[in-house]
């Protein structure tokens, strides 16, 4: 693996679970990129990839001068972040120097129903900065993923211990989707032109609450795995134990309050319009992590 600077597509957020499934994507289609990484002790996430067209460097969303480095000689950039407190400013910034460097295309991964309106705070960061990126000027596409299906991974110690999981969201359904989807379409958009000024909404094939979640692991897992409706002042305690920040912890806590809404229940064909292909299912999903839920 290469530690140059002469890819033309820079990924953010490269170690995250979308972005190491997104540099899996390209480097199986043998598409060359630059990966940011805040620190160099994170060269184990990339070993498994044996591509030379992979080149890492490091980058901070809080050192301007950094993201000034990684960004030389680039013509498409994938934003991600984590959604922290900072999440707004940090990618304001990178949107600013990527204009700078002369960025040719930006795919930010939103979120759905992104709205500068809304009163979820992540929903709120996330059009603040699409609009940002419209009045820079560079071409953009915007991914807006629903909850993710990986998302259940957080729960994997009480899915085995306790074979439960909890959330508020009452009997609501979510049209839930796979991130390997979600790394496809970003990789597809990077890799390939026609996707500039579009919108993609993401989400899987069918509408789900988590009752019936909890009837497709407990179906694929061979044992009675139970949803448990808890309230939104108890998840966001649950959320604290586990060691979430307050900011984000009752970020969540509104995102549960908007799916409980019926919010995010629509079944949307972004996944298709965008690679061709359609959305992993959530059983396609439980039976290729049934190994992560079972002790």
């Amino acid at each position: 693996m290469s530690q140059s600077t002469s890819a033309s597509i820079l990924i953010t957020g490269a170690t995250g679970n979308i972005g190491k499934e997104l540099t899996k994507h390209l480097a199986s289609k043998g598409i060359p990129f630059r990966a940011m990484v805040r620190s160099m002790d994170n060269l184990q996430d990339f070993e498994g990839l044996n591509f030379s067209g992979a080149e890492v460097i490091s980058g901070d969303f809080n050192n301007p001068e950094s993201l000034q480095n990684a960004l030389k000689g680039i013509e498409k950039a994938f934003l991600l972040t984590n959604s922290s407190e900072q999440a707004e400013q940090q990618q304001a910034t990178f949107v600013n120097l990527a204009a700078d460097a002369r960025v040719k295309h930006i795919v930010k991964l939103s979120q759905w129903a992104a709205d500068i309106n809304s009163p979820v705070r992540f929903l709120r960061y996330h059009a603040v900065i699409e609009n940002l990126i419209k009045e820079s000027g560079m071409a953009y596409t915007f991914l807006r993923p629903n909850l993710f299906m990986q998302g259940l991974l957080g729960f994997r110690e009480t899915i085995i211990k306790q074979n439960q999981f909890f959330g508020a969201i009452g009997n609501a359904k979510i049209s839930i989707v796979d991130t390997r989807d979600i790394a496809a379409v970003a990789g597809e958009v990077l890799s390939s032109p026609g996707h500039e000024g579009k919108i993609y909404n993401l989400t899987g094939p069918e509408s789900l609450t988590h009752h019936e979640m909890a009837e497709k692991l407990s179906a694929t897992l061979g044992r009675k795995i139970e949803f448990i409706d808890i309230t939104p002042k108890a998840l966001k305690q649950t959320l604290l134990h586990v060691g979430f920040p307050e900011w984000q912890a009752e970020g969540l806590v509104e995102d549960y309050a908007h799916y409980k809404l019926g919010e995010a229940s629509e079944v949307k064909f972004g996944v298709r319009e965008a690679i061709g292909n359609e959305a992993k299912s959530f059983d396609y999903f439980v039976k290729d992590y049934a190994s992560m839920f079972s002790a």
